[in-house]
């Protein structure tokens, strides 16, 4: 999704067509013509307009997270480690 695509979005009990208009990192504005409003831009999240991004970027976050779990229990094993030799010595 980029600025100037057409999307469709859900609105009210239907979908309405706009196009991106502005894009920032959890929201989106998108410019719609209304019949008594012309070129209004309404903000929706972005999961909300496409869900897949959303959900990509949420995973990459969540492997983010994981990884540096994991380097975290490494250091303090190597901690440990470090102490018994040093008590045995």
């Amino acid at each position: 999704m980029e600025v100037g695509d057409k999307i469709t979005f859900s609105f009210g009990k239907g979908e309405k067509e706009g196009i991106v208009y502005k894009i920032f990192p959890k929201t989106v504005y998108i410019k719609v013509d209304f019949s008594k409003h012309k070129g209004k831009i309404i903000k929706r999240p972005i999961a909300e307009v496409h869900p897949e991004e959303a959900a990509r970027k949420k995973e990459a976050k969540k492997k983010k997270e994981e990884k540096k779990q994991r380097a975290a229990k490494e250091k303090e094993d190597r901690k440990r480690e470090k102490a018994a030799k040093k008590s045995t010595a």
